[in-house]
């Protein structure tokens, strides 16, 4: 019941935290990444106060629709969405067809391998594969200290999901978890190309709407007779309006001055914070194995995030 409170008091601020100033401090950009990882890492969370029966594809699907909308709604006000003309139709299509991409893969490379190998496999591939597309589309080439952290946040990863894990691996699951990561990398780049050209709140409401298109097709022909109680409503509603909706307004003001290849390894945060928030909220009991990753993790990000001291 406190989680759900919660979620009504995040649902109720949402408006307000988007009248904040569109301008971003160059030495806020990674915050706002971890800002958006830590409210990606309450999906877990969130989901496991649903009443038995939801189905997921539902939930990404609303998930995309109502955070898409919500910021549609806040751009139309004022009057960012600008002229058709303006916008790079490829970038947006291409973006928003890896953003629905990337809620299929992941969530199909889960249902196969398992949480562990998928989790693995699927976010310590994005970071490596946002620093490969960084340097081909944007010539952002990652410094050594990306190397490191992100060497050191993949093997918190490795120890967080194995900790006490059986493992099951299936080949085509993980190569559904790779296409996932790359699906991720992939719609991050689209969104920093985007916004060289468009504001954020409409770079982010387009490709979220465009993404919720993609998967409207998954609501077809399934059971959402759960989706009618005030308990569903109530998650659902909180994960489109904080883990989509604001989650990537702090990432793309982010994005504004954050390399793609450090923008991935910060998102890093997400299963840091799930874990966190597994044992803080559900009960979940944290082992050594899954303390060390969550160490591991916070020692990647930090590296990033503090300034070398000249």
């Amino acid at each position: 019941m406190a989680a759900i409170q919660t979620t009504s008091a995040i649902s109720r601020q949402v408006p307000v935290i988007f009248m904040l100033s569109d301008q971003t401090n160059k030495n806020h950009g990674p915050w706002l990444i971890i800002a958006a990882a830590f409210l990606w890492g309450t999906t877990g969370t969130a989901q496991a106060f649903a009443p038995s029966g939801f189905d997921p594809k539902v939930i990404g699907a609303l998930r995309l629709l109502i955070g898409g909308l919500a910021l549609l709604i806040l751009v139309i006000r004022r009057k960012e969405l600008g002229k058709f003309k303006d916008w790079p139709l490829l970038a947006v299509i291409v973006g928003s067809a890896f953003t629905a991409a990337y809620q299929i893969c992941f969530f199909s490379a889960v249902a196969r391998t398992g949480v562990a190998v998928g989790t693995i496999v699927g976010i310590g591939s994005a970071p490596i594969a946002g620093g490969l597309f960084g340097w081909i589309g944007l010539r952002e080439r990652p410094g050594r200290r990306w190397f490191f952290a992100t060497l050191l946040a993949i093997a918190g990863c490795a120890f967080l999901s194995l900790g006490g894990a059986d493992i099951d691996v299936d080949l085509i699951g993980i190569l559904l978890a790779i296409a996932a990561g790359a699906s991720y990398a992939l719609y991050t780049l689209m969104i920093k190309k985007i916004l060289r050209v468009q504001p954020p709140n409409a770079v982010i409401a387009i490709m979220t709407c465009g993404g919720a298109i993609f998967l409207l097709p998954a609501l077809i022909h399934l059971d959402t007779a759960w989706l009618f109680q005030p308990r569903s409503l109530m998650v659902v509603l909180h994960l489109g309006l904080a883990t989509m909706a604001l989650s990537y307004w702090f990432f793309a003001r982010g994005l504004q001055t954050v390399q793609v290849s450090t923008a991935t390894t910060l998102s890093l945060a997400e299963p840091m914070t799930a874990a966190t928030l597994g044992v803080l909220v559900l009960g979940e009991k944290l082992n050594s194995s899954a303390a060390c990753g969550i160490l591991l993790i916070f020692l990647g990000l930090v590296i990033l995030i503090l300034r070398r001291r000249s």
